[in-house]
Parts: structure tokens; C-alpha cells; sequence
């Protein structure tokens, strides 16, 4: 059985608080959902509440040319990384369902990514392949939005990727999901441009825990973003794009 959590502001105070979602009412928690899921009893209608990105993360660990489609179409490397292609966003890129990525100057062309997000649910460092289920709080969506043209420009990804408002992720959080073999895929005005499954990903998701977890202390709330299916292209001021997973929902958001 699969639970929902979301993160809203509440209507009383503009605080941002987190939620449990059921049968499209939420209740109100007392803290972050991995740090205790115990409810208020406070509860609200989902749509009277704002939802936001639903993590407040010290780092956002991306992963590079994940699905060996994609691999094939990409620019940046014409053959399979033999280990994980990692790269940082911060967190000041996050945006949550429905705010608006904004277009840099500096750039010519933004692409969408859709990606399945993994919240890590506590303190993981060093953690074995065989315990990694024990680190991971829930899944969501992502949107690893980049600034193509600067990436290839640039040689490293961090001001591609970088970028405010380019890192949009929720709607919720889906805590108990079977992540093995789920689709993923990225709409585009309404049209489905990238489909794959997450069990084509080329390191699956326990391997990629352990293996970031052997770098860097992954800490609650953390995110990581897994890779993205093939079929990314550039979004335009006025477009929508959308992230819909299987067993997740869907976020969508429009480019300012």
C-alpha cells in the first residue's frame, strides 16, 4: 500500500507545512514526514491548499545519460558510462506543481527532462546495495531542466543545470512504491515526447544510492534524480511541459 505526502503553505499563516494525502483531503503533520509521520488531525480539502515542491533538500544528486536510449541521442557522449554520471543541483533551483521555469538570458536553448526523483528517508553514508531500501523515504517527480547550448558550451554541467526554477519536482511524495518497473515520461503541450521504463535505467536505483552514498553523507530529504528517458527537446516561453510517472501522478509546469 502506497501513502502521499505533500508539502502546502498553510492558509492561516503562509507557513510551509507537510501532509498526508488521502481520498483528496490532507492532514496536517507535526514534522517532516521522515522524521515522524504523525498526523495532526488537522485536515483540509487538497484543492483549497497550495501545494509546493515537496522537499527541502541540502542537495539535489543528478545522474547523467541513465537509459541507454538517451545515451544513443545524446550529444555529450556517444557510448554507455561504465559509472554513474553524477552532477549537483542546488537547491535554490527547485520550483514545486505549477510555478513557472523561467528562461535565462544566456541561453538559446531549454530542454525538459522527466525523471523519477528518490527522497531519501534518513542519514546514509557507506550504505550496503542489500540496505539501501532502508534509505529511501519515498519517489517523486522531476524535471532536471537544462540549458543545452551552455552545457555543451561549457565542458561541465553546473551552470546548464543550474539554474533558478530549474529543478521542479513533486507533485508529492509516494512513500511504498515498487520503483523497479515503472514508466516514466515527458509531455510536451500535451504531446508524450519521452517514454521509458525504469527498468531500463542502466544503474537501477539500488546501486545508485549505494554508490552516492560511498561519495557523500546523503542526509533526510535529500533528492536524487535517476536520469532521463530519450526524446528530450527544447521548451519555448508560453510552452507546458509535464513529468507523469506510473504509480506517482503528474507535475506540470509552464515556461515563463
Amino acid at each position: 500500500m502506497t501513502e502521499r505526502y505533500v508539502r502546502y503553505r498553510d492558509p492561516r499563516t503562509g507557513r510551509p507545512v507537510f501532509g498526508l494525502l488521502e481520498d483528496n483531503m490532507v492532514t496536517r503533520l507535526a514534522q517532516e514526514p521522515w522524521l515522524n509521520p504523525e498526523t495532526t488531525g488537522e485536515s483540509i480539502r487538497l484543492e483549497q491548499v497550495s501545494l509546493m515542491a515537496p522537499v527541502e533538500p541540502t542537495k539535489i544528486v543528478c545522474v547523467g545519460l541513465n537509459y541507454r536510449a538517451h545515451v544513443t541521442m545524446s550529444q555529450s557522449s556517444d557510448k554507455a558510462p561504465d559509472y554513474p554520471l553524477l552532477f549537483l543541483k542546488p537547491p535554490s533551483a527547485i520550483i514545486g506543481p505549477g510555478e513557472r521555469i523561467i528562461y535565462p538570458e544566456q541561453t538559446e536553448r531549454v530542454d525538459y527532462e522527466a525523471e523519477l526523483g528518490i527522497v531519501i528517508g534518513r542519514t546514509a553514508k557507506n550504505i550496503g546495495i542489500d540496505a539501501v531500501n532502508n534509505a529511501i523515504f519515498g519517489f517523486t517527480c522531476v524535471n532536471d531542466v537544462t540549458a543545452r547550448d551552455l552545457q555543451k558550451k561549457d565542458g561541465q554541467w553546473s551552470r546548464a543545470k543550474g539554474f533558478d526554477t530549474f529543478c521542479p519536482v513533486g507533485p508529492w511524495i509516494v512513500r511504498g512504491l515498487d520503483y523497479r518497473d515503472i514508466l516514466v515520461e515527458g509531455i510536451h503541450n500535451g504531446e508524450v515526447r519521452q517514454s521509458g521504463r525504469t527498468s531500463q535505467m542502466i544503474f537501477e536505483v539500488p546501486f545508485l544510492i549505494s554508490y552516492i552514498s560511498s561519495i557523500m553523507t546523503l542526509y533526510p530529504g535529500d533528492l536524487i534524480s535517476t536520469g532521463t528517458p530519450s526524446g528530450i527537446a527544447p521548451m519555448k516561453p508560453g510552452d507546458t511541459v509535464a513529468v507523469r510517472i506510473e504509480g506517482i501522478g503528474t507535475l506540470e509546469n509552464r515556461m515563463a
